[in-house]
């Protein structure tokens, strides 16, 4: 804190930060020589105190509290900078809950509270984060602010307090969500929303997740892609590539190399892929990046590039090239609506073969088993109603968010048929239920063998039954993958 004396600006600070200014040659007066009492409690209360308090709290304008502040010789307080027990940081380190506690800053929360209240006289520096525009302050105008700059300051510091009690309230109440505090920094507005009549503003830190090694701005849209693009791949622990539009996978393939891979992805939509989103869990090299470079997209996702790759991909200098970093997700999905929030855990249920239960006399053979589980991660991130036709770990078709099973399987094979896929021993991968036995024998004729679906309907046995008839396999996971 900084304070005006008779020698003019001076230092009044606690024990290590006191330490580390008179290390600087500066003098810094100590918070219990100003308030008479020592630091109690193993340090819980330093600067709890009207001669701290009343000198930030002070209205310069209100004759009253001058003359309060003269008759109890309180020093006015101009400047506070202050720098909270790091409770989030505890937390995450799985420390015990005694140590969590002790990093519930008081005194800290208060000064901040204080200061940024009485902004018409005080400046109050809430973080580190603040240290630069403060910095070029001093430099520019010296010992001086604007009201503007310290109601900045305020504003920033009101963000600072309310993040960090957000983050103490929600330690307290993890299983009873009984209200919903979130807090969201670094803040970036973006050049517009979905369309170019909303406005669109994204809270987060993207360089956490992301190097962008070149490409213009990241918009709305390539946000929701890029989202749904590294949801998708998580899924895939094989060399895998997919090509996304819309939120939706439009080509996705499982291959041995990331060429084989990018082609067989490709095939699958060749007319979608253009403007499209792609990812890929392997590093690209130069094969892969001459045949990627022959269409246009909007974005493309890995963890790696070969140097002559890169040289490759940025002769479009548009293109957004982004390096994945190895970052854990939230587990926790938000949406507004009615004036109100939905709150959802992530859908991060996955299958093993194990996890396939077979309901038909025919089991799927072993190739077959390997498709249904490459479908059901696919059809898992496509929107509802969903179907997916996959042969061979590749996507021969989706029918996607259609208000009818039977409609959303009858696109799929239109389209399988319109890129030139053979569908027979192909498999099938619903994101619900069957209620009626349409799909199955829709399926059937189109030279479908295999089918995962959820189960759950009380009409399961038609679907079944009908496999039996006509020689098909069936098994159900018994976990529904609804996204709307």
């Amino acid at each position: 804190m900084l304070f005006r004396s008779a020698e003019g600006v001076s230092f009044l600070s606690t024990g290590g930060t006191q330490e580390f200014i008179e290390s600087l040659g500066l003098p810094c007066k100590a918070v219990e020589d100003l308030t008479g009492y020592p630091s109690i409690l193993g340090g819980r209360v330093k600067t709890l105190h009207p001669k701290v308090f009343g000198g930030i709290l002070c209205r310069r304008e209100n004759e009253g509290d001058i003359q309060q502040i003269e008759q109890y010789e309180i020093p006015e307080i101009d400047l506070v900078i202050v720098d909270l027990y790091p409770f989030e940081q505890t937390v995450a380190s799985g420390a015990e809950e005694a140590a969590i506690i002790e990093k519930i800053d008081i005194g800290g929360i208060s000064l901040i509270r204080g200061a940024a209240k009485n902004f018409k006289d005080v400046v109050i520096v809430a973080s580190k984060g603040q240290y630069q525009p403060l910095l070029e302050i001093l430099n520019e105008k010296g010992a001086e602010t604007s009201l503007d700059d310290r109601k900045w300051f305020a504003k920033e510091a009101f963000g600072v307090s309310s993040a960090y009690d957000s983050a103490i309230f929600n330690y307290f109440d993890t299983e009873e969500n009984s209200a919903l505090r979130i807090t969201a920094n670094d803040a970036k507005v973006l050049r517009y929303g979905e369309n170019p009549h909303q406005k669109g503003v994204f809270y987060g830190k993207f360089e956490e997740m992301f190097d962008q090694l070149q490409g213009k701005e990241i918009s709305y849209n390539n946000l929701l892609d890029i989202d749904a693009a590294v949801a998708l791949i998580s899924e895939f622990e094989e060399l895998t590539f997919a090509v996304l539009k819309h939120n939706n996978a439009c080509g996705i393939a499982s291959r041995p190399t990331v060429l084989e891979a990018w082609n067989a992805a490709l095939a699958g939509d060749p007319v979608s892929a253009f403007g499209g989103i792609l990812v890929t869990n392997a590093k690209v090299d130069k094969a892969a990046a001459e045949e990627i470079n022959k269409i246009f997209f909007e974005v493309i996702i890995a963890p790696a590039y070969d140097e002559d790759a890169l040289e490759v991909l940025k002769q479009k200098k548009n293109r957004i090239i982004l390096i994945q970093k190895p970052v854990e997700t939230s587990k926790v999905q938000f949406r507004s609506l009615l004036n109100g929030v939905l709150v959802q855990d992530k859908d991060l249920s996955t299958h093993a073969a194990e996890d396939l239960k077979v309901v038909t006399t025919k089991a799927p053979s072993t190739t077959e088993v390997e498709d249904l589980l490459f479908a059901n991660k696919l059809v898992k991130h496509t929107k509802s109603n969903a179907i997916i036709l996959a042969k061979n770990k590749q996507l021969c078709a989706s029918g996607v968010g259609q208000t009818s099973r039977v409609d959303a399987l009858k696109q799929a094979i239109e389209k399988a048929g319109v890129f030139g896929f053979d569908l027979h021993g192909a498999v099938m991968a619903s994101d619900a239920f069957f209620p009626f036995p349409d799909c199955v024998e829709i399926a059937d004729n189109a030279g479908i063998t295999a089918v995962v679906q959820p189960g759950g309907s009380i009409k399961d046995n038609l679907s079944v039954e009908y496999c039996d008839e006509h020689g098909l396999a069936m098994v159900m996971t018994g976990v529904r993958h609804f996204k709307h």
